[in-house]
């Protein structure tokens, strides 16, 4: 199912509150079968209910903790920019590689790409919940390496002493990393706990790629925690402003 086209349809449900599936189906230009299989997904997520004839949300008391929580909401934001920096980021990946996934939405998409790789070998460490309760949808062969802590609500993640501990035992060939600002000054988040996890990622692993939409080019969060130079790669939907390619070793983007 196409990340994209499944948050549309939450999107459409929010606003209808009930749609047949004739209607859906013709909405979105897909066969009856690519619908149903479609509303089938949504469906196991508790994203959305399967009713007589059509679909609709869940109850609010139990879309809750799904559709309205601030990650969720995060999901939802610039999905069509963080579907193109997974694209790109996806081709760096290979057979036999150990990669680090953080926990933001942007490398969830990019969790999500990597499912669809026809990788032989494929190590994944990482500290988001999100992408730990997915791992039953990854190829069987892959091997996951879930770091647990204190658990953070609002990044949906593992972080603390003991999710920083659990990394020195690891090796790590490439880190994926996003974050909420990058500046000539510095890449940020607004965690300072988090901002320690991603120095110990970061110092562990042979090559890192930072993931970050154009949006944030220009916008900082309180805790810095590498310098843009510091990314081998840095993947975006559109090329940062000259004085900030400047300091990037490598920009692979969509324009």
């Amino acid at each position: 199912m196409k990340t994209l086209r499944s948050l549309e349809i939450i999107d459409y449900l929010k606003e209808r509150k009930y749609c047949s599936m004739d209607e859906l189906m013709k909405h979105f230009n897909v066969s009856p079968a690519t619908i149903h299989r479609d509303i089938a997904a949504l469906t196991r997520k508790k994203l959305i209910q399967k009713v007589h004839g059509g679909a609709a949300l869940m109850p609010a008391k139990d879309a809750a903790a799904t559709i309205d929580s601030p990650f969720s909401a995060r999901i939802n934001k610039e999905p069509g920019r963080k579907t193109v920096i997974a694209e790109l980021a996806q081709s760096y990946i290979e057979d036999g590689d150990i990669i680090f996934l953080d926990s933001s939405t942007t490398v969830l998409y990019l969790s999500r790409r990597i499912r669809e790789l026809s990788l032989s070998n494929l190590t994944i460490i990482t500290n988001s919940v999100h992408i730990i309760q997915e791992f039953s949808l990854f190829p069987p062969h892959f091997v996951l390496v879930g770091l647990g802590g204190n658990y953070n609500c609002q990044l949906n993640s593992f972080l603390g002493k003991s999710a920083v501990e659990g990394l020195q035992w690891l090796q790590i060939d490439k880190a994926f990393i996003s974050a909420v600002g990058a500046t000539g000054e510095g890449v940020t988040t607004y965690h300072e706990n988090h901002a320690e996890f991603l120095e110990k990622a970061m110092k562990l692993a042979c090559r890192k790629y930072l993931l970050i939409d154009s949006t944030k080019f220009g916008r900082t969060g309180l805790f810095k925690f590498a310098g843009l130079q510091d990314f081998d790669a840095i993947f975006c939907d559109s090329k940062p402003a000259a004085s900030l390619a400047a300091l990037c070793r490598r920009i692979v983007s969509s324009r």
